[in-house]
């Protein structure tokens, strides 16, 4: 239990905490970015969190935004964030693969009922760009999509009664269209009108181990791009009129993360040597980031970068959010 002081000493510190450039799209990382960067302890003031093991190597965290507090702390709306980190996903077998689907389904499942009924038609959205690997997982997962809308309206004697109707589309990329993709939605939604849609997306993380391993399930919608700043029109309720899930998988990080988390290790190997050197624990615990985006920006050498094993990665992790999105909609 903690005291009064301590979290009157929690909400003064909270009080005077500055807005962080997050460079990431995940709603854990930027809870744990604020608690680092605001020396906060305990959780963030506006938000809770809960931790979920499956077996060795899938750890789920649900982040709950709750309220303007939360929201303002970490830059993200009111609502549900949740995280699946799934270990040793290069060399995952069939498996492995199959018991991450099956957490997708289960959270996916439960941020779907809290918004439509079994019934509601959905969307399935596959944003990016099929000819770059690492922005491909979207238009590949929709490849893997168990259509059922057009079979319902034109051979509904071979579906069961209860089946929903389910339709998907990759919209492809502003550079290739020309048309904003929240343009693109807005006329699907119009004219299908269905009750919720999802959207699955590559993003941007500040870790490199969450690269092509971890998946963020948020049923606040999603801003493409923001975590590369690259920022185009937002995709929720508020835009698109109807509840939006986000699904998204790290895929990139930029220079100064690989810089960043390179001279961590750096640091801790010398610090096995030299555990009273005052200047190797003042640069441990400074946010090396910050410091690291300064000095390649302005030059133009903070790259945004992606593992060799990409291909692999995309292929895995394909297989596991299309197979959890069948299940959790039909």
């Amino acid at each position: 239990m903690y005291s009064d002081e301590t979290h009157r000493m929690a909400r003064k510190s909270e009080a005077k905490a500055q807005p962080l450039n997050f460079r990431t799209d995940l709603a854990l990382e930027r809870r744990d970015l604020y608690r680092k960067a605001n020396n906060i302890e305990q959780e963030v003031s506006g938000i809770e969190t809960e931790e979920e093991k499956t077996g060795d190597t899938i750890v789920t965290t649900r982040v709950k935004v709750l309220d303007k507090q939360g929201e303002e702390a970490i830059g993200k709306p009111i609502g549900n964030y949740i995280t699946i980190d799934i270990k040793k996903l290069k060399v995952a077998g069939e498996e492995e693969i199959q018991q991450a689907s099956e957490v997708v389904t289960k959270e996916l499942k439960s941020l779907i009922e809290k918004h439509v009924d079994k019934m509601a038609p959905i969307l399935v959205v596959g944003l990016g760009n099929l000819y770059v690997t690492p922005d491909a997982l979207g238009p590949k997962v929709i490849n893997e999509i168990d259509i059922t809308r057009h079979l319902l309206q034109y051979m509904p004697e071979v579906l069961d009664e209860n089946t929903r109707p389910v339709s998907a589309v990759s919209p492809g990329v502003l550079g290739t269209t020309g048309i904003e993709t929240q343009e693109i939605l807005k006329g699907i939604v119009e004219n299908i009108k269905p009750q919720l849609l999802i959207i699955i997306d590559a993003l941007a993380s500040r870790s490199i181990e969450r690269i092509s391993s971890t998946i963020q399930l948020a049923d606040t919608g999603i801003v493409p791009g923001a975590g590369v700043g690259n920022t185009r029109k937002e995709l929720s309720k508020d835009t698109l009129g109807v509840p939006v899930i986000a699904l998204g998988i790290p895929t990139v990080v930029d220079a100064a993360t690989i810089a960043a988390d390179s001279l961590t290790l750096f640091i801790q190997k010398a610090q096995e040597q030299a555990q009273s050197n005052d200047y190797l624990n003042q640069l441990q615990e400074e946010d090396k980031y910050e410091m690291i985006k300064e000095v390649l920006t302005p030059s133009d050498y903070n790259f945004i970068v992606t593992p060799k094993e990409i291909d692999d990665l995309i292929e895995n992790m394909k297989d596991i959010v299309a197979r959890g999105i069948n299940f959790a909609i039909n």
